[in-house]
């Protein structure tokens, strides 16, 4: 439906002012902090994306997703007992076995999820992007990040996009499917809009901010524009598409406000983990500390804390 972005005009003004009050929102403090802080575990996409991934740090990085919080600091809360898990394992597509055994033996159900189709540029051809899908589901990812082609939504060819989605979409086959639209190298937040909006149309589960690789990442302006298109897209057809900033959310309290956002744009069903995830690395690092100092009243010490 191209009706639905030919006269897209986002107010760039009244969206800056918007985000700049949003990074002045206060953090909720004391038990409330931890519950929200609980919350966002279970909806992070543990992520190792590096060159050097070799079997042994995906392994770790598989059973961290697993404990996400030590033990006692949950006992101490009262939650030991709740299965707080990370939302998914996200890895490259020939890291995607390592991670599914990992968690197979383990006896977790985490779903391993994958970066594909040319990722993180998508300067590669559309058969290779499809091929590359479709080996990561054939080696048990449930859970496909792919990234579109930037001169599409440069040059204006939102058909062209819109199909390059959907090829995309059919070669998932059971697996979800998460958008990556790199909104950092987008041009403007009007193309961040219609993006989002040709992206749901084609069959998205989720739509999500960046690779994590570009000069800028999630920020609170592409936020806020990617929810309004999501809400849109409910009103339109009563359908429900996930929402995943990635890139840049290292802190605590940058990942409370995002939940907070999204409360404030989207509503409370949209904070689960079927329609919410945080792409990060490090953040998960940053929330065990605030909860370890919670319930110790001091911070963690390097080695008192395992690694992600």
């Amino acid at each position: 439906e191209l009706g639905w972005i030919s006269k897209v005009y986002v107010n760039r003004p009244a969206v800056v002012r918007h985000a700049e009050q949003i990074k002045k929102w206060k953090t909720v403090k004391g038990n409330w902090q931890v519950a929200w802080l609980l919350k966002a575990v279970t909806c992070i996409d543990l992520t190792t994306l590096s060159g050097d991934d070799t079997p042994s740090n995906v392994q770790r990085l598989c059973f961290k997703a697993k404990h996400p919080i030590r033990e006692d600091l949950l006992k101490a809360l009262d939650m030991h007992d709740k299965g707080v898990t990370v939302g998914a394992v996200c890895v490259y597509p020939a890291r995607v076995p390592d991670a599914v055994n990992t968690l197979k033996a383990a006896g977790c159900t985490i779903p391993v999820a994958s970066v594909a189709a040319g990722f993180p540029s998508g300067q590669t051809p559309l058969e290779t992007k499809l091929a590359e899908i479709r080996l990561a589901v054939e080696y048990g990812a449930r859970e496909i990040d792919i990234v579109i082609s930037r001169s599409l939504v440069l040059t204006g060819q939102w058909e062209g996009l819109y199909e390059e989605i959907r090829l995309c979409r059919a070669a998932c086959g059971e697996a979800h499917m998460k958008t990556i639209l790199a909104t950092g190298e987008l041009g403007s937040l009007a193309n961040v809009y219609k993006a989002s909006m040709i992206a749901m149309m084609a069959g998205s589960d989720f739509i999500k901010t960046s690779t994590g690789k570009e000069v800028e990442n999630a920020t609170f302006p592409v936020g806020v524009v990617m929810m309004r298109a999501i809400k849109e897209y409910y009103w339109q057809t009563g359908y429900q598409v996930g929402f995943k900033p990635a890139g840049g959310i290292r802190t605590a309290k940058e990942a409370i406000t995002w939940l907070m956002l999204v409360k404030e744009e989207l509503g409370v069903e949209w904070l689960t983990p079927e329609l919410f995830r945080l792409g990060a690395s490090s953040l998960l690092g940053d929330i065990e500390q605030q909860i370890f100092y919670h319930v110790t009243g001091s911070y963690a010490l390097q080695h008192e804390l395992a690694m992600a």
